[in-house]
């Protein structure tokens, strides 16, 4: 058990994981406040216009997506590092609503 536990402390792979997920915390962290600048600008495009406006929209969709990239990396259901080590398109292609066929 112990030299599984100490083979588990050296690998070189571990840590790099560790120190990827910290710094997609912090960036996650930064995401979130601007979500929160997202959210309170689409409150006020609603007051002022009467709708929301769908520059917004279509931003905050893709920092929430980036937000779920963020996620699914820290919690270990993925080995793929969100932006900027892969590519935005990969959070575009999560933003496309599902076509329903009936």
């Amino acid at each position: 058990m112990d030299e599984q536990i100490n083979y588990n402390l050296t690998q070189l792979s571990t840590w790099k994981r560790i120190f990827f997920m910290l710094v997609f915390a912090a960036i996650g962290g930064l995401v979130r406040m601007l979500l929160w600048a997202v959210i309170i600008l689409q409150v006020a495009s609603t007051l002022l216009t009467g709708k929301a406006n769908v520059n917004i929209l279509n931003f905050g969709r893709s920092l929430s997506t980036y937000t779920y990239h963020i996620l699914l990396f820290l919690t270990f259901n993925t080995e793929i590092m969100p932006f900027p080590f892969s590519d935005w398109n990969m959070t575009a292609e999560l933003q496309q609503p599902e076509s329903k066929t009936k």
